[in-house]
């Protein structure tokens, strides 16, 4: 019955949002007005929205999982390399099985993309 968990992503300013995820992850504008947009990008969707009282108060790590982590992490390397995590900046195997590698904005909100492995 569960189709999508959209996160709602506070940012002091609507524009620094909008730089890493449409500038930086390629995401595109579904819906902006003045203090909120909706970006989405393949089945990924957020809310982005300014609010610098709540983004004061969290920096949020989100996941999306992908089914080919080696095309996308080439992708962003091209687009954004300036956004990898310094601590995730490659596609590496986690103890937990997936496979990962995170981008990084200059706020510290991190996007942590994941490819689990097909099950046998």
């Amino acid at each position: 019955m569960f189709n999508n968990l959209i996160p709602k992503i506070f940012y002091a300013r609507l524009q620094d949002g909008l730089e890493f995820f449409v500038d930086g992850l390629g995401f595109a504008i579904l819906y902006q007005d003045a203090r909120m947009a909706v970006v989405a990008r393949d089945g990924a969707k957020a809310y982005i929205v300014e609010s610098p009282e709540s983004a004061a108060l969290d920096r949020p790590e989100l996941g999306i999982d992908t089914d080919n982590i080696d095309a996308i992490y080439a992708e962003m390397c091209a687009r954004s390399r300036h956004l990898l995590h310094p601590n995730s900046n490659s596609v590496s195997r986690k103890p937990w099985g997936s496979k990962e590698f995170a981008m990084l904005d200059k706020t510290t909100v991190c996007v942590v993309f994941r490819e689990w492995p097909s099950e046998r």
